[in-house]
């Protein structure tokens, strides 16, 4: 172990003392001291030792014999896995998270370690269970996923590497349904499991087809389940900061170079892989040949879609943007055309005015919040300018609309005053919700469930994702994550 300084991000509290192992990077020691409830000197052991001891209490409570609190510790200090934020702080987390470290399931000798994996989705589900007993959807989810792709030997944008991740989804999703299902044995079920794809029928990775499909058949045999939904792909944060994680989620590494200038550890494993030294690799290029080629938005979306059937929930699929020639700006009339349409999402009462061309199409948009915060105001005024702009420059309307819809923060819920949408997960779900309904005729856009977005962050004032509420009153900082994968 050792102790380091770790500075507040918002320069408003003097450094706190975090002990970490020696190994792990300066990173980590800043994510503990953000996920470490307190103020004071804290170790890594201390923290996880908070969150994890509760765990174990409800689980020798429910007559579960599994060493949850030791297989926990070491799924922590092995970086294979960490839970999210409000599991740190000890609050009831309506949506409580896990993520499993790809890469750290990787051994260089070895290979990679398919029964650990299915084994920390099973005890990740089970431990977010005992930790929010409330909870009626989980969030098991991966990230790293370039990394161990690297470490295997194989090109991100090949279809070998898409059967990997579909495998990896499958069995991560049958390990934490599994788990689900031993939960509603012992508490009783809440939900019918859905049936979902099956996994490849071969992977590059000797045993990962095979455990994934033995899983999914185990899986169907048990359709009752405790959870709703028990598998998802978030943005990343703090977890995968105190991980190591370099990408996030199932993105491609976008540089092979690191913050500062240095080869990312992502790509020193495909280097190897490929048996290649820093000095061979450097003449490859002086040679006209990149031994380090970057996968590019159609590569990232061909992954999204191999891997979002086998998980309940996924970011919006990456965007592929035609090359568009240089336009200019296209002024709206001085007098225009458009409407104003008056709403309340979540109880949280909005004015949306458009401004149209001569022929029909948007051009311009405005939110009116005339009752929340002036730092809240003055984001989303920004934000329909910065729309507006877009719009006048000819970016398509159905391009917001993809990228928009289902963004989750409060204020969120049931939509009054406005007939085309019915709940909104979002302020600005809402708003590009009516949009597509009154300017482009779409009425096919998932509907956002209830329950989600009656559990959006904000029931109250609006929540930035700089200022979530903790139970003692303070506020959780939720730390910009540097990551090559933005």
């Amino acid at each position: 172990m050792r102790r380091l300084a770790a500075a507040d991000p918002d320069g408003e509290a003097a450094p706190r003392a975090v002990a970490i192992p020696a190994a792990w990077a300066d990173a980590a020691g800043a994510a503990l001291a953000e996920l470490a409830p307190g103020i004071g000197a804290i170790s890594l052991q201390a923290a996880a030792e908070a969150w994890i001891r509760p765990v174990a209490e409800r689980a020798r409570r429910a007559g579960i014999e599994a060493p949850l609190d030791s297989d926990l510790h070491a799924l922590l200090l092995a970086r294979r896995g960490a839970p999210g934020p409000a599991i740190w702080a000890g609050m009831d987390d309506p949506r409580p998270g896990l993520v499993l470290n790809l890469a750290a399931f990787h051994d260089p000798e070895h290979g990679f370690d398919t029964a650990g994996f299915a084994a920390a989705a099973r005890l990740a589900a089970t431990a977010l269970t005992l930790a929010v007993p409330a909870a009626r959807v989980l969030g098991v989810g991966m990230a790293d996923l370039a990394g161990l792709l690297a470490a295997l030997g194989l090109d991100y944008d090949s279809p070998a590497a898409r059967d990997v991740a579909a495998a990896l989804a499958a069995l991560l999703r049958a390990g934490a349904d599994l788990a689900s299902a031993d939960m509603a044995d012992r508490f009783g079920p809440l939900a019918q499991a859905g049936a979902p794809p099956a996994a490849p029928a071969a992977t590059e990775v000797p045993g990962l087809a095979e455990a994934a499909r033995r899983a999914q058949a185990e899986a169907a045999a048990r359709p009752q389940r405790r959870h709703g939904a028990t598998t998802a792909i978030a943005a990343p944060g703090l977890a995968e900061a105190l991980l190591g994680v370099e990408t996030g989620g199932i993105a491609p590494e976008f540089s092979p170079l690191d913050e500062q200038g240095h080869l990312t550890r992502t790509a020193q494993a495909r280097l190897a892989a490929a048996g290649m030294g820093v000095e061979a690799a450097l003449a490859a290029m002086l040679a006209g040949r990149n031994p380090l080629p970057v996968a590019g938005p159609a590569a990232h979306a061909a992954m999204h879609a191999a891997v979002a059937p086998h998980l309940h929930a996924m970011p919006a699929r990456p965007a592929l943007a035609a090359p568009l020639a240089p336009t200019l700006r296209r002024d709206l009339p001085s007098r225009r055309a458009g409407y104003t349409q008056k709403a309340a999402v979540g109880g949280h009462k909005l004015y949306l005015r458009t401004g149209e061309y001569a022929d029909g199409r948007l051009g311009e948009i405005s939110i009116g919040l005339h009752k929340e915060g002036p730092a809240f105001r003055g984001l989303m005024d920004s934000f329909a300018n910065a729309v507006s702009l877009g719009l006048q420059h000819g970016v398509p309307l159905e391009a917001f609309v993809e990228a928009f819809t289902l963004t989750r923060f409060g204020p969120a819920g049931s939509v009054e005053g406005d007939p085309a949408v019915a709940r909104a997960t979002s302020l600005i779900d809402y708003v590009f919700r009516t949009l597509a309904v009154n300017y482009l005729g779409r009425t096919d856009l998932p509907e956002a469930a209830a329950e989600e977005a009656d559990e959006a962050v904000g029931q109250g004032d609006p929540l930035l994702p700089l200022a979530l509420p903790r139970q003692d009153g303070a506020r959780i900082r939720r730390r910009a994550l540097r990551l090559v994968a933005k």
